[in-house]
């Protein structure tokens, strides 16, 4: 066929596995689109004509117990669909994890930040229950910049659990710019050097009042400044930030585009808590999958609200639809149709170039 054909010389090109794992990595991406979970059983049903679900099953149960893959290769893949070359980035820094019967899926992701949605570039497993540690967070930053380079990287944007004294030294040391929400509890020097809670400083506030401390403050021995918006359920969104900002609230907004991000994996998606598999490499692998599945759905719904209609605004102000999902169901039906509407999945094959 020659859609199918399309899809695996385009993955070929850009991902080292032999040609009988490129095929294989092809079919799972298709059986992703139609059947939008990750479940091997109900992808091996949407096997090639004169395939035994049987044989498609083991086929993918070989392909993320064995494969080596390039993530580093990968990497590079995802990102220059979205981002030119040299073009400096925003990076956004979050875990998602569940439980299967006892093992914790638990994983470490790093994405672009890149209009309302972040693009997966680096993950880890994280062979444990619960938060990274400094150590994790390095190796996932040193890795982006052994790929992509260090001067490629603007700032970086996180939530609560990336906090600490050698965390906090080691994005200064690298010269990275990070704006991070703290815990209210966080402990720091009013102007008379006395020792309080940050959330103290913050405590007149109104709901959706925001403010930012003029001087600078030291938490965990690193000099930050520090702002706050009282949110509508009355805590406070505390940022600390190495450098001065208009505004880090405009710029922090954009760390929930990780957020959705998984949400695309997940229940808007893939449906990837439905994996059975739980060994480390073998997940890391699953992820490898959905990125490149996401990455061509959401390519695909960006050409089509461009060359074919956009989507509609609500009142609300937000899209009817996602980007991603707009992409999604049209792939989902090319996918279906591939046997009548070959021509037309090759074309759509090439939002992957």
């Amino acid at each position: 066929m020659v859609g199918i054909k399309e899809l695996v010389d385009i993955l070929g090109d850009n991902i080292s596995l032999n040609k009988c794992r490129i095929v294989c990595l092809a079919d799972i991406v298709v059986g992703l689109m139609i059947c939008k979970t990750v479940n091997l059983k109900k992808l091996s049903l949407t096997k090639r004509a004169g395939v035994k679900p049987e044989s498609c099953y083991r086929r993918m149960q070989r392909f993320f117990s064995d494969t080596e893959m390039d993530f580093k290769s990968l990497a590079v893949f995802l990102l220059s669909l979205f981002i030119p070359n040299e073009e400096k980035v925003y990076l956004t820094l979050d875990r998602t994890n569940w439980q299967y019967g006892q093992k914790n899926i638990n994983i470490l992701m790093l994405g672009v930040v890149y209009q309302g949605i972040a693009i997966p570039v680096i993950w880890t497993l994280l062979d444990k229950k619960g938060n990274s540690n400094t150590k994790e967070r390095e190796d996932i930053i040193n890795t982006f910049s052994q790929i992509f380079g260090a001067d490629r990287i603007l700032g970086l944007l996180a939530d609560r659990e990336f906090i600490g004294k050698e965390w906090f030294e080691y994005l200064n040391n690298k010269g990275i710019k990070f704006v991070i929400r703290i815990k209210a509890n966080t402990i720091v020097p009013n102007t008379r050097g006395e020792l309080l809670q940050v959330s103290r400083m913050f405590s007149d506030l109104k709901i959706g009042e925001y403010r930012k401390i003029p001087n600078t403050r030291k938490v965990w021995d690193t000099t930050v400044f520090l702002s706050a918006l009282r949110l509508s359920d009355g805590n406070l969104l505390i940022l600390a930030t190495n450098v001065k900002l208009e505004s880090a609230l405009d710029l922090y907004k954009h760390r929930w585009e990780i957020e959705t991000l998984f949400g695309c994996l997940k229940g808007r998606g893939f449906n990837f808590e439905e994996t059975r598999i739980t060994d480390s490499d073998r997940v890391g692998r699953m992820v490898a999958v959905l990125a490149i599945a996401f990455v061509w759905a959401h390519k695909t719904g960006e050409w089509l609200c461009k060359n074919v209609k956009e989507i509609k605004i609500k009142k609300h102000g937000r899209r009817a639809v996602s980007i991603f999902r707009y992409g999604l169901d049209v792939l989902t039906q090319a996918c279906l149709d591939l046997q009548s509407c070959d021509i037309q999945f090759s074309q759509w094959c090439k939002m992957l170039k």
